[in-house]
């Protein structure tokens, strides 16, 4: 089992090396890929040393897998000469997710649907991820038919350089700006670029990426997303106004009983998500479920996960670990 990561040095691949140490991922030999000025550098996976490779080597080498984290163009070029040599490429870009020939996955969700003809799978959007995995189970008993949802990001979700900015404002320097403006003690309504109609690209991935897992163009969904100054994982509120009426126990013992859910939802003792608690681990945590009191079949809830884990890395290893038993 050779697995080649792309874009090993960087933010999420390097949390993809993690993950797959960490889950005893059955590779016999690890590919490390990256951009040309990487070619030649050690990384270091389970106490060896691998240098990493140019793409055309990685290609030459057939890796049953292929992890993709380089960034869509890179995604679009070398996607397809990956799965002409028999290659199955899981991508963490946008490059594939909307295209209709694509899958786009959440395994807990909709892994069953993938063939060995799907040789380019969609890793969804890291917002994307953690909303519906708290969705689908409450679609499948009640019918979602609107969700409005606000994201309070990650500076991780823009990747090193927006860490390096946070770091240098919080210290009082300089700072190489990832954002239009300063990050340190501010919020930013602008997550990736505006688009025509004043959406910006993220909000809209949210919107598209959400009907296309659920597989139900009927849900409506409106979403603006932010910008904080935190590290350890994106945070989400969200409304829900559902077709059928529903008591709130029954919603939170839905979520407790779907695998990937942690149920985080005490407000008498303070227990709620956080990107404090959530990073560096796997799952989604779902908090803060009360009812709409201005809706009868409304609720609102608080929905938080890693978004380097679960939103990006661990989804897309999950993927390649259910194609290894399904092969089985």
């Amino acid at each position: 089992m050779k697995v080649a990561v792309v874009g090993a040095t960087g933010m999420v691949g390097q949390v993809m090396l993690n993950v797959l140490a960490e889950r005893n991922f059955p590779l016999t030999e690890l590919i490390p890929v990256a951009s040309e000025k990487s070619v030649g550098k050690e990384i270091e996976f389970n106490g060896k040393k691998y240098k990493v490779v140019s793409l055309e080597t990685a290609v030459k080498r057939k890796p049953e897998i292929a992890l993709f984290s380089a960034g869509g163009e890179t995604s679009l070029e070398w996607a397809p000469k990956f799965a002409e040599v028999g290659t199955t490429v899981i991508d963490n870009s946008s490059a594939w997710r909307m295209d209709k020939t694509k899958k786009l996955i959440v395994p807990e969700i909709n892994a069953a649907s993938l063939t060995k003809d799907d040789k380019i799978i969609a890793n969804p959007n890291c917002s994307t991820i953690q909303l519906v995995m708290a969705l689908k189970p409450l679609h499948d008993k009640f019918k979602i038919k609107r969700v409005i949802v606000s994201t309070y990001q990650s500076i991780t979700g823009t990747g090193v350089k927006a860490v390096r900015q946070l770091e240098s404002e919080y210290n009082n320097e300089q700072a190489e700006m990832a954002y239009p403006y300063p990050i340190h003690k501010n919020a930013l309504p602008h997550c990736d670029v505006f688009l025509e109609n004043d959406y910006t690209k993220e909000e809209m991935k949210l919107t598209h990426e959400t009907k296309k897992i659920l597989n139900d163009d009927s849900v409506l969904v409106s979403a603006t997303a932010v910008r904080i100054p935190v590290v350890g994982g994106h945070s989400e509120s969200v409304n829900i106004e559902f077709e059928k009426d529903f008591e709130i126990n029954e919603i939170k013992q839905i979520l407790k009983d779907f695998s990937g859910i942690t149920l985080q939802d005490n407000p008498t003792v303070n227990v709620y998500p956080m990107p404090i608690y959530a990073e560096g681990k796997n799952d989604v945590f779902v908090g803060r479920i009360r009812k709409d009191h201005s809706h009868p079949r409304a609720l609102n809830m608080w929905i938080v996960a890693d978004n380097l884990r679960k939103g990006a890395a661990t989804n897309a290893i999950q993927i390649a670990e259910y194609l290894i038993h399904k092969k089985d």
